[in-house]
């Protein structure tokens, strides 16, 4: 519970609740107290003891919390319920309800100062914004949820999911070296500080691999996916730990563990069905779809993204459906389905933007550069290609990056553009002169295992 409220508050309080139940003075101080006390009281001129107050609001039928704060009765404990009814909604796949809920919730808390219920609201209307992905709007609240708890003075623990919140937001953006700042920021103060809390270490850790391995530091994800998964017998949230296995399975697969990869994702899905979980479960399906591509088992690939997609289109999670149909396209151009791929990447490209999906707008103009060349159309898949290098660059992913200019630089030689070509080609070679590196310096510390 908070300080309670100056006297003068309380003072009006104690005589408005007097004057709704037809007391005198009197009758609320007797028999401890006298009436002047009563009246010195409302005027705010005495800060009453606890005791004072415990007697006056038994007099008046209040509990003690309600007359010292003006909140009522175990409002707290009310809202704690229906946070967790807001989050069980968001699991299961009902954004929309869910951020109505979180937006009374946050009225709700504000106007009683709950910190803790305030961030949690905050924190909640973030994770719509990102399924939903309205990333501006999710971002802006996990700012705020970070600024509550550090007025608050929160540990950096407490506030490590608003930090993952803000980095997972400038990911899907395309701001792939900021949130990789964000993340090793934290870790750093976290291991660096003594602050060894395992499920806030798990989480950070997890979100850090995929922007890692776009960026081509496949060193440094390798190197966060074994801290994970020393880290995950400690934690305490099942959620986490098929997070994390969700997160480690991109780091076995770039290092050809396939059967390493499906196992972990596997893990991730059971404990997600048991969590009911149903986006994060989709994203295991996606996944899992990715990593049959990966391995060469298209129909069983498609199958699976097909279940994602199918998934995340029922919770309205607009860019994670956007972002998997980009992969099923591949899948389906692999299978010879070329028409079909590049009917549905043109469809989703309208939601994608370098704002908005960069990494996945960049893969669909990508592809759709390929169907291009396979049709002898060369303009518009230097078109797609250029489009795609620019989305790239600005994102800072160099892994893609390398593979994208030996496109251009082929399509380039191919048309007779051999300087072109060439200055094609040393782009992608600047790109893979420093693979596992990030420019933001020495690696967090490692934590305690």
């Amino acid at each position: 519970m908070s300080e309670r409220d100056d006297p003068g508050t309380i003072g009006r309080r104690v005589q408005q609740l007097r004057a709704d139940r037809g007391l005198t003075q009197r009758q609320l101080a007797e028999p401890a107290y006298t009436p002047a006390y009563i009246s010195t009281l409302e005027a705010g001129r005495v800060r009453a003891s606890d005791e004072a107050l415990r007697h006056i609001a038994d007099r008046l039928g209040v509990a003690f919390e309600e007359l010292a704060t003006g909140r009522p009765a175990h409002l707290g404990t009310d809202l704690r319920l229906r946070l967790t009814e807001a989050q069980r909604l968001l699991a299961t796949g009902d954004t929309a309800a869910a951020a109505g809920q979180f937006t009374a919730l946050l009225a709700e808390a504000s106007a009683h100062d709950l910190v803790e219920e305030r961030a949690a609201a905050l924190l909640g209307l973030g994770e719509c914004g990102l399924d939903a992905g309205e990333l501006d709007a999710a971002r802006g609240h996990f700012e705020q949820a970070e600024q509550v708890l550090t007025a608050a003075g929160a540990p950096l623990p407490a506030r490590a999911p608003a930090v993952r919140g803000r980095a997972v937001a400038h990911y899907l953006t395309g701001e792939l070296r900021y949130a990789v700042y964000l993340l090793e920021s934290a870790l750093d103060e976290l291991n660096r500080g003594g602050l060894h809390d395992p499920d806030a270490l798990l989480m950070l850790y997890a979100s850090v691999i995929g922007p890692y391995m776009d960026m081509g530091a496949h060193a440094r994800a390798a190197q966060a996916a074994e801290y994970a998964l020393a880290l995950a017998p400690q934690a305490g949230d099942p959620a986490l730990v098929a997070r994390m296995h969700r997160a480690v399975a991109r780091t076995l697969l770039a290092e050809g563990r396939i059967a390493e990869a499906d196992a972990s994702l596997a893990k991730a899905a059971e404990l997600y069905r048991q969590l009911q979980i149903r986006t994060e479960l989709a994203n295991c399906h996606w996944m899992r779809g990715y990593v049959y591509a990966q391995n060469g088992d298209l129909e069983r690939a498609e199958a699976e993204m097909r279940e994602a997609q199918t998934m995340l289109t029922a919770q309205r999670a607009a860019l994670y459906t956007s972002q998997v149909a980009v992969e099923l396209a591949d899948v389906l151009h692999r299978r010879g389905k070329s028409a079909e791929a590049a009917a549905l990447l043109h469809e989703v490209l309208s939601d994608l933007s370098s704002e908005r999906g960069a990494l996945h707008s960049a893969a669909a103009h990508r592809l759709l550069g390929i169907i291009a060349e396979d049709a002898r159309e060369t303009d518009t898949a230097e078109e797609h290609y250029v489009r795609a290098l620019s989305l790239l660059e600005r994102a800072g992913a160099a892994g893609d990056l390398a593979d994208l200019c030996r496109l251009l630089g082929d399509l380039l030689r191919r048309t007779g553009r051999v300087e072109a070509a060439l200055d094609a080609y040393r782009t992608g070679l600047g790109h893979r002169t420093a693979p596992g590196t990030t420019t933001l310096g020495p690696a967090p510390a490692q934590p305690p295992l």
